[in-house]
């Protein structure tokens, strides 16, 4: 009991009430929420399990006192500090899942100590150093996820000496992710026969596209080393600054004046030229719309680069030309920041126009139930184009219903789920000018606030722009695609407009919220071919996620018949979202079902 009420006074917000249960009276916590104990009657905790709470505080040294432990679990939370080398006195521990947390500083040694562990995930924190090579201690391990951290050195496999493997001496690992760190150096050829093995996003000798360009390591190297004390070093800065403030300013300013001179209003950073600008590319390129971007704030890269910590902190990517990035802006505004991944010699300016037009159209977007976008950063030295979201911290629906037990999604907080989506569909389809969609919608793209909202993110934005480019210069024979034409943001056609495809995927998602299955299965295929036979036969109680302890029928029979509109039709005679609710709310169910659902509160 010490030790546990010692890591909830460490706890310093507790937004779910998590904690409301934890009495430090009480002298058997088996009974607590996240507490499970042996059924020897000894009442020993083998298990601490508080994952998507949102709990904000610090992972404390006492929790070695829980001898028993078999797992600790407390995964996507807000949890900050180092890891406290004592954990590795945790003999029995198992499981150790940490994953999608704040926690920096180095893996240390002691965890070679936890000789009983299978798995270990410390994925998308701001953890850093070397990883140890006591890792080579643990033969039982088969999981190791340590991606989206800021690790760097080289993977460690074998000092020379036979008590200190690396990874070599892990022989039981299946899994292994180091994926976006800053590893340098080779990969090991014992890890040939790791099952699941993913490097990239690190600066290794690999041919491989997803590595980093070796320099973004060794500068990250450069930051890090400390070779003065911080006041000195400021102090020097400081001198430094004034002495020459005056006459730098006096110099600029003259710059500055004779520039406005000599260039045009409007013009496109990449139109000049070695301190001049070329008329011919002027004339016959692309202009700014002072007013385009007047509903997104710009943000600069230090300012983004201390709020998502020196960009260590990597929530995600699903392709080589972008990253994204988790940071919290003063006064602690929680944000994701999506990064371009491309050099300035690969932008063009079709590039920045189709990069003006998201930001545009993504600042207008104002609704609860989708991702807000915050602003952008655009800057040439160092080359950078980012565009900033208001963050929901509470993971993705995908990541409730298929990483987790799916405990957290009760029958109502789906359904719950299930309104926002088609809310912020509806306002996107309808309300929006003009009228948006999600190129690639499904449960990744559904993000969940602390009270389980949920918000609709467009993260892959960066997709629309690179491929509207490649389509552009492949039918053009040239990277700007103009031919010769001028370009403005506001003149370029929409491309994502796919409302059909949305709709589609909506009923995909329904499914997923009312089964708990992923959207494909190797036995059983694609989840629409399994979901027809039930929903053709109405037996629908067989379709509902065995997780779920109850549901309510009423609602169930709703979302089946929306479900069933919206993949029942081909693309062509496929209605309107607002008509497949209407349908499924007024025409098809009667006035209890609709209250019970609550799908009246739409107003369609």
């Amino acid at each position: 009991v010490e030790a546990l009420t010692s890591f909830k006074r460490a706890i310093i917000d507790d937004p779910l009430l998590v904690f409301s249960n934890w009495n430090s009276m009480d002298s058997n916590p088996c009974n607590w929420t996240g507490i499970s104990c042996n059924n020897d009657g000894g009442g020993h905790v083998i298990k601490l399990n508080i994952s998507y709470a949102s709990l904000k505080g610090f992972i404390v040294t006492e929790l070695h006192q829980l001898q028993e432990l078999q797992q600790l679990i407390l995964h996507q939370n807000m949890l900050i500090g180092t890891l406290p080398r004592k954990l590795g006195m945790l003999k029995k521990l198992e499981v150790l899942d940490l994953g999608s947390n704040r926690l920096t500083g180095s893996i240390p040694p002691e965890i070679g100590n936890l000789t009983n562990i299978r798995k270990i995930d410390l994925h998308s924190n701001a953890m850093s150093g070397q990883l140890p090579y006591e890792i080579g201690n643990l033969k039982r391990l088969e999981d190791l996820r340590l991606n989206g951290n800021g690790f760097s050195g080289s993977i460690p496999a074998s000092n020379g000496s036979s008590s200190l493997m690396g990874l070599c001496g892990a022989s039981q690992l299946r899994v292994l992710d180091l994926s976006y760190n800053f590893l340098v150096g080779s990969i090991p050829k014992c890890l040939a026969n790791v099952r699941e093995s993913y490097f990239r996003a690190n600066c290794l000798q690999e041919k491989d596209p997803w590595q980093r360009p070796r320099s973004a390591c060794s500068k990250r190297k450069r930051i890090h080393r400390r070779t003065k004390p911080t006041w000195l070093l400021t102090l020097e800065i400081v001198t430094g600054l004034v002495a020459g403030s005056i006459f730098v300013v006096a110099v600029l300013f003259t710059a500055y004046q004779r520039w406005r001179a000599a260039v045009p209003p409007n013009l496109m950073p990449w139109m000049i030229k070695s301190g001049s600008f070329n008329k011919d590319y002027y004339s016959s390129n692309y202009f700014i719309d002072p007013d385009f971007l007047k509903d997104a704030s710009r943000y600069s890269r230090q300012e983004l680069e201390v709020a998502c910590e020196d960009f260590s902190n990597i929530i995600g990517s699903s392709s080589p030309d972008y990253v994204v990035y988790k940071g919290t802006l003063s006064p602690g505004v929680e944000i994701a920041v999506s990064s371009v991944c491309i050099s300035e010699e690969n932008w063009t300016g079709y590039n920045e126009v189709c990069f003006q037009r998201d930001v545009a159209d993504l600042g207008r977007m104002n609704h609860q139930n989708v991702g807000k976008l915050l602003g952008y950063c655009r800057e040439s030295s160092p080359f950078t184009r980012m565009l900033v979201f208001d963050y929901a911290s509470n993971g993705t629906l995908f990541e409730h219903l298929h990483d987790g037990d799916g405990s957290q999604l009760s029958w109502t907080r789906r359904m719950k789920i299930a309104i926002g989506i088609a809310k912020g569909l509806e306002y996107l389809h309808t309300e929006a000018v003009p009228p948006f969609t999600l190129p690639q919608l499904d449960s990744n793209c559904v993000y969940l606030t602390e009270d389980f909202s949920p918000k609709l993110v467009d993260f892959d934005c960066w997709k629309r722009i690179l491929t509207r480019l490649r389509k552009s210069s492949s039918s053009s024979g040239s990277m700007n695609g103009t031919g010769g034409k001028c370009i403005i943001p506001g003149s370029l056609e929409r491309w994502n407009t796919d409302v059909h495809g949305n709709i589609r995927a909506f009923g995909v998602i329904l499914l997923e919220i009312i089964s708990g299955r992923t959207p494909y299965r190797k036995e059983e295929g694609h989840i629409v071919d399994w979901a027809k036979e039930f929903l053709e036969s109405d037996v629908l109680t067989y379709m509902v996620d065995p997780k779920l302890k109850n549901f309510r029928y009423e609602d169930l029979k709703v979302l089946c018949q929306v479900v069933k509109l919206c993949i029942g039709s081909s693309s062509t005679s496929m209605p309107a979202l607002c008509d497949i609710l209407e349908n499924g709310v007024d025409t098809s169910m009667n006035a209890d079902m609709k209250a019970a659902l609550a799908w009246a509160e739409l107003q369609i």
